[in-house]
């Protein structure tokens, strides 16, 4: 258990996984290295304060569509349901949500196909609903939700 634990509460330098080099021996020199991604700029990793501030975005939009149809009621859980659909249709389809094209990013699969689709949008979704698999990533930037979904998330400008 102490192994497993000391990956992620250890710090950023243990995060490294088995084989997290960058391909010549040395360690990896920045966020998404391994995946072939630029250190800085368009097709850069998302860093996690925009990610986070486009979460929020998200929720608010979210709050505000299901307050739109539970008035003059709270929309209470109705917001979970709305910040579901809103985010599986977008990402699924357009691969970004509201926040993340207010603060230019982007779900990119890592195959390198055009759109996320709808299915691994469903799968990313359901495992931001529980926080931990959000919050918890590797030494590319990419949360487990990302991981599951074959996904990460990127600048586009």
């Amino acid at each position: 258990m102490s192994k497993w634990t000391g990956s992620w509460l250890s710090g950023p330098r243990s995060a490294l996984e088995p084989g997290a080099d960058s391909g010549d021996g040395t360690a990896q020199r920045w966020k998404g290295e391994r995946l072939g991604l630029p250190r800085s700029g368009p097709g850069a990793v998302a860093g996690t304060g925009r990610r986070a501030l486009a979460i929020l975005v998200d929720f608010a939009l979210s709050m505000g569509v299901a307050g739109v149809f539970t008035y003059p009621d709270l929309p209470r859980n109705w917001s979970l349901l709305a910040w579901f659909a809103i985010t599986v249709v977008a990402v699924g389809f357009f691969g970004f949500t509201p926040g993340h094209a207010l603060f230019g990013l982007r779900v990119a699969r890592l195959d390198g196909a055009g759109m996320v689709g709808v299915p691994r949008a469903v799968l990313r979704t359901v495992l931001i609903f529980p926080i931990i698999p959000a919050v918890v990533w590797d030494a590319d930037g990419r949360c487990l939700h990302d991981k599951a979904a074959g996904t990460v998330v990127i600048r586009v400008r």
